[in-house]
C-alpha cells in the first residue's frame, strides 16, 4: 500500500546524492571475489554485504563463465585470471584469457618460491601486457600438509627492484603478518601488538609498483592487531591498498560456510569477511579515505571505470 509517509521518504531518497545511497556511504569494489557455483550466489553475497562491483578471481576452467557473468551484468562484474604454474602451458593460458577480457592476472596461487622462476615468468608476463599480478603470499600451513604458496616474501624487495613496470598487489598471510617487524613466521595469523618496522610497510612505501590487497582474514587480522597503528598505516598508504572480500559465506552475514578449511581464522567463522572489514576500515579512516581503500584506488590501477 502508498502511503503519504512512503511517498515523502521515496522522494528524499531519490534526492540523495549518488554516495549517500550506498549502505557504506560510498560504491565498493570487491579486488577479490573468487566465483561461487553461479554468478546468483555472488550476487547474493555482494547484495548482503553491500559490494556494488567484483573482479571475479577466474581459475582456468571458468574463463567462459566469468565473461557470462561481465556479459549478463554489464559493469558490475569484470575478472581476473589464474592457472596452474606448476603445469605447462600456465603463461598461453593466462595470454588468452586476457586476450578474452581479462583485466588482471591472479589470484596466483602456486607451491612455488616467490622469488623463483615460475613467478619470476609471469611478473615479465604483467608488464608486457599492463595488468597487475595478485599473489598469495603463504608460509605457514593451515592445516596439515597443505604446503607453502608463492613462499620467501621476505626476499621480495629483489622482485621489485627487478621488476619497475609490474604492478604487483600483495596479498595473504606473510604479506599482512609482515606489517610487525618481528614477524618470524611461526603462525599464520599472529596476534598481539604490531611492531612498526615491517617488511610490507617499508616496501610500500619504498616501491610504487606494490599494492596491498586488504581480504580475507589475513587483512582483517592484521588491520585488528593495534588500532592506532592501523590508522596510522591506512593513512599512509591510503592510495596503495585496496578492499576485497576473499569471503566464503553465503548472505553477506555470515550465514552458510565460512573459514571452514582453514581453522587457523576461526576468529571470522560465522561471520561475513568483507562486512567485518568494511566495518573496520570504516571506523578507522576519514570518509575520503574510506572511498579511497573501497572504490577509488582500484577504478585507478585496474583501468576500470566502474560506475
Amino acid at each position: 500500500m502508498i502511503t503519504r509517509r512512503s511517498l515523502l521518504f521515496g522522494a528524499a531518497s531519490a534526492s540523495l546524492p549518488a554516495q549517500e545511497k550506498h549502505e557504506w556511504g560510498s560504491p565498493v569494489i570487491d579486488i577479490h571475489c573468487h566465483m561461487r557455483q553461479t554468478i546468483d550466489a555472488n550476487l547474493t553475497h555482494m547484495a548482503g554485504s553491500g559490494i556494488t562491483h567484483a573482479i571475479l578471481l577466474t581459475g582456468e576452467n571458468a574463463y567462459d563463465r566469468a565473461r557470462d557473468a561481465c556479459e549478463k551484468y554489464p559493469g558490475k562484474f569484470r575478472w581476473s585470471a589464474s592457472a596452474n604454474l606448476t603445469q605447462p602451458g600456465a603463461e598461453a593460458k593466462l595470454a588468452a584469457a586476457l586476450d578474452l577480457g581479462a583485466i588482471a592476472l591472479g589470484e596466483l596461487k602456486s607451491h612455488v618460491e616467490a622469488d623463483g622462476p615460475e613467478l619470476k615468468r609471469m611478473y615479465a608476463f604483467a608488464a608486457e601486457r599492463n595488468v597487475p599480478v595478485l599473489v598469495h603470499f603463504q608460509e605457514v600451513d593451515h592445516f596439515p600438509g597443505e604446503g607453502k604458496w608463492s613462499s620467501g616474501f621476505k626476499r621480495f624487495e629483489a622482485v621489485l627492484k627487478a621488476n619497475p613496470k609490474t604492478k604487483f598487489v600483495g596479498h595473504c598471510d606473510a604479506f599482512w603478518a609482515n606489517i610487525s617487524v618481528d614477524y618470524a613466521e611461526e603462525a599464520a595469523y599472529p596476534a598481539g601488538p604490531v611492531k612498526p618496522g615491517g617488511i610490507t610497510d617499508k616496501l610500500l612505501s619504498d616501491y610504487a609498483n606494490l599494492y596491498g590487497d586488504l581480504s580475507a582474514n589475513s587483512g582483517n587480522n592484521g588491520l585488528s592487531r593495534t588500532p592506532a597503528f592501523t590508522v596510522d598505516f591506512l593513512r599512509r598508504h591510503q592510495n596503495k591498498l585496496m578492499f576485497g572480500s576473499d569471503c566464503s559465506c553465503s548472505d553477506g552475514h555470515g550465514g552458510g560456510t565460512s573459514q571452514a578449511n582453514n581453522p587457523a581464522a576461526s576468529r571470522l567463522a560465522g561471520k561475513c569477511v568483507a562486512r567485518e572489514t568494511l566495518g573496520l576500515l570504516q571506523r578507522s579512516t576519514t570518509p575520503a579515505i574510506f572511498r579511497k581503500l573501497v572504490w577509488a584506488n582500484t577504478r585507478k590501477l585496474y583501468g576500470w571505470n566502474a560506475a
